[in-house]
């Protein structure tokens, strides 16, 4: 079964176009001319992947890219642009893009690019599904053997040291009555740490693990610099919560902490 693609772009003769190339190569298609059309479209069905003008009327396409990223949904997108900068690249990758390509384009580009985008969709729920398969296993193995698996994906929250609570459910950090909100992203990214403790983990595998899609050597630092910045600068609100994530020079991050032993008597 061929794969379903929104396409959303204010000009009428790219929008049909577009529409057309991607037809004659058996996709399913739904055209829209807005921002407001295409989140709208996104309530209505699901699309595998999104062919997205970047400068639209109203509705940008950053900010269609930042409603689709709050919903979590497995998207593959790409952007199309005659404006094309690193700047708005970069903060494109930052909110769940696949790939940049400037207009006009070629068909072939389009067709190219819309190839790894699904393959690259697929791969990433065949990943999903054997994490699921494996977690699955391992609490399976536990219960024959009698014995009790807790990982932190089962955990509402982790207490590290000094008292300070990371409550997963809730996206809060908080000790005594001093509580710090977490975005959704940075939910993510701090439970990827805490399922990782001690392991330095690298810029792409970082990225995958937490936006869930590939970046190539020197895209990847770009995307999690930020992200690492505002996490970093809410953990120093606590005590040695500073120290807890560690740049590893030209490979990633690790995270670590002195576990508090008071807190489990």
């Amino acid at each position: 079964m061929k794969a379903n693609i929104l396409v959303v772009d204010d000009e009428e003769p790219i929008r049909i176009s577009l529409e057309q190339i991607l037809k004659l190569e058996g996709y399913g298609v739904t055209a829209v001319a807005n921002g407001e059309l295409a989140v709208q479209a996104f309530s209505e069905q699901a699309f595998d992947l999104m062919l997205l003008d970047l400068k639209m009327p109203g509705m940008d396409g950053i900010d269609v890219l930042r409603v689709v990223a709050k919903k979590n949904l497995e998207t593959r997108i790409i952007l199309l642009t005659a404006h094309g900068s690193l700047e708005s690249a970069i903060d494109a990758l930052r909110l769940g893009a696949h790939d940049y390509i400037l207009k006009p384009a070629t068909s072939s580009e389009i067709l190219s690019s819309v190839a790894r985008g699904l393959a690259r969709r697929v791969e990433q729920q065949r990943r999903r599904m054997l994490i699921e398969q494996i977690d699955t296993s391992i609490k399976h193995l536990k219960d024959v053997e009698g014995g009790e698996y807790v990982g932190v994906a089962d955990q509402q929250s982790v207490t590290l040291q000094e008292g300070v609570v990371v409550d997963l459910a809730r996206r809060e950090i908080w000790r005594g009555n001093q509580r710090v909100s977490l975005t959704p992203t940075e939910g993510k990214l701090i439970k990827v740490f805490l399922e990782n403790r001690g392991r330095v983990l690298s810029h792409q595998e970082l990225v995958m693990l937490v936006q869930g899609y590939e970046t190539s050597e020197w895209e990847a630092p770009e995307v999690l610099r930020p992200l690492i910045s505002r996490l970093r600068r809410k953990l120093s609100e606590f005590p040695n919560g500073e120290h807890w994530i560690s740049n590893v020079r030209g490979t990633g991050y690790v995270f670590d902490w002195q576990e508090d032993i008071s807190a489990s008597n």
